[in-house]
């Protein structure tokens, strides 16, 4: 390295971040809040602009910033959901511009007041990023790895082990140097070595809960075809237990669309063009086939076979160190499926925020433990419930009869979804992590799953509420025709 870390920094009122995740860039920011100097710590390169990087392989895959998310990152950084706007984000009223078929059937289109964002995740990190090196608090170290904790007096920890990127060293990194810190956050996803750092201490490991449905993904983008008009700008198809394959159409940057379609229990998932087609005809509805059969592929199709939910349970360790916290997906990580990730990460900021306010770094670790968990339960219980469904899941990791009773409710709720309003509201404020577990049992929402369906179910996605069958104009970010909009290179 080029300065001794050690001897440059104390500790004092500083905070290290490991990993520039969503979730270690909006903790960052939380921290520079509280502290006199944040450090960002990242094994990876960072582009300057929206570039995919190594580090978040599942960028590559469609991504929903859910209501939660966005409104969220307003709170972090006022303004910024204009800048996302501006950097090519596309704004979803759901459902209003959404074709989502359900489990129990489509979901109408109404007004509601929700939206959300889609695009390309490469867009939201660059966002938040430029909003991080424009704080003079906050310090990027790239190529650089965390390998350990350092314990410090009694119960805490007093910073990290980091070495940097050696390309003339054995195995390509140099030898690990101590970084003093105040706090420090874990922000590493799912490759996360705490509960290993955490055992290097002498610390329990946490126990870890896991439901996996065995998905897999295959993603690509296309153009569309040229003169394509239509009254959505998205298409969600979920997977069911009879038909366990997903079908995603997001509107992304320069009109174009990103395509992922999953498939669970161990089947395989499109990797070339032509099993995308045939996936998207695998679908439970043939809306996504019809759209991109005379689409042009821009690009390879990608992979991703990690889908597993995962929570570490760190809150139930009775001995912890002090001034360490773990976050995002290193803590708990979700099924993509239901895109919760980025919101769930933007949500346990604004909880670092709202405790480091009252309570500070020093001592209040357990109680941050405990309300990150009690947080990342609700995401936890939604995707979790949905995933339990496939029986594969469910052998794996069987329910308890509260969660099987629970799982039969919210069925009913789903089932009553297409033909009433109340029943589909709690759905998509459920979806968007607006709501809790509990407001499936509103009095109107309770009325509408002990009645039912009301009338027929229809096989056929519904129309947009007051709108004739023409894209939405070009203000909103809409779908456009390839020859009126700029084109860049692929």
């Amino acid at each position: 390295m080029s300065r001794n870390l050690s001897g440059t920094w104390d500790g004092a009122g500083h905070a290290i971040v490991i990993g520039s995740s969503l979730a270690g860039l909006t903790a960052a920011a939380v921290l520079a809040r509280h502290m006199e100097r944040v450090t960002v710590i990242e094994r990876d390169r960072l582009p300057s602009d929206a570039q995919w990087r190594p580090g978040v392989a599942q960028s590559r895959h469609a991504h929903n910033l859910m209501a939660a998310g966005h409104q969220g990152l307003g709170t972090l950084f006022p303004g910024i959901q204009q800048e996302l706007l501006d950097a090519q984000m596309v704004s979803v009223r759901v459902p209003e511009d959404m074709l989502m078929l359900a489990p129990g059937g489509w979901i109408p289109r109404f007004e509601t007041g929700m939206t959300m964002m889609t695009g390309t995740r490469d867009i939201v990190d660059a966002v938040v990023r430029d909003r991080l090196r424009a704080e003079p608090k906050v310090t990027f170290l790239q190529e650089h790895e965390v390998v350990g904790l350092q314990g410090g007096p009694g119960d805490s920890v007093s910073g990290v082990r980091v070495r940097a990127k050696d390309k003339d060293a054995k195995g390509g990194w140099g030898e690990p140097e101590p970084m003093a810190a105040e706090f420090v956050v874990d922000a590493a996803g799912r490759k996360s070595r705490a509960p290993q750092w955490l055992g290097e201490l002498g610390y329990d490991k946490p126990a870890e809960s896991v439901v996996d449905a065995k998905t897999a993904y295959g993603t690509t983008v296309y153009e569309p075809p040229v003169g394509h008009a239509a009254d959505w700008k998205c298409i969600l198809l979920l997977a069911t237990p009879e038909n366990p394959r997903q079908g995603i159409l997001n509107p992304i940057e320069d009109g174009r669309w990103m395509v992922s379609v999953s498939a669970s229990g161990g089947n395989r998932p499109p990797t070339d063009h032509e099993g995308m087609l045939e996936g998207a005809k695998s679908l439970r509805h043939p809306v996504v086939y019809e759209a991109i059969k005379d689409a042009t592929p821009v690009g390879p199709v990608y992979g991703s076979g990690r889908t597993e939910n995962r929570w570490r349970h760190f809150e139930k360790l009775r001995r912890w160190p002090d001034r360490f916290l773990v976050i995002g997906d290193a803590l708990a990580a979700f099924n993509p499926s239901y895109g919760q990730g980025m919101s769930v990460a933007v949500q346990s900021a604004l909880l670092l925020d709202r405790m480091l306010e009252s309570r500070g770094t020093a001592g209040g670790t357990q109680r941050l433990r405990r309300a990150l968990s009690k947080q990342v339960a609700v995401a936890w219980q939604l995707a979790t419930a949905i995933d339990l469904h496939y029986p594969w899941a469910a052998e794996a990791s069987p329910p308890d009869l509260p969660t099987r009773l629970g799982m039969r409710y919210v069925d009913r709720v789903g089932a009553a979804a297409p033909t009433d309003h109340d029943a589909a509201r709690v759905v998509l404020e459920l979806a968007q992590l607006l709501a809790a577990p509990t407001a499936v049992f509103r009095p109107r929402v309770l009325r509408s799953a002990v009645r039912g369906p009301r009338g027929h179910v229809s096989a056929d996605p519904p129309r947009a509420p007051h709108r004739a069958e023409t894209a939405p104009g070009a203000d909103d970010r809409a779908i456009s025709s390839p020859s009126n909009r700029k084109t860049r290179s692929s």
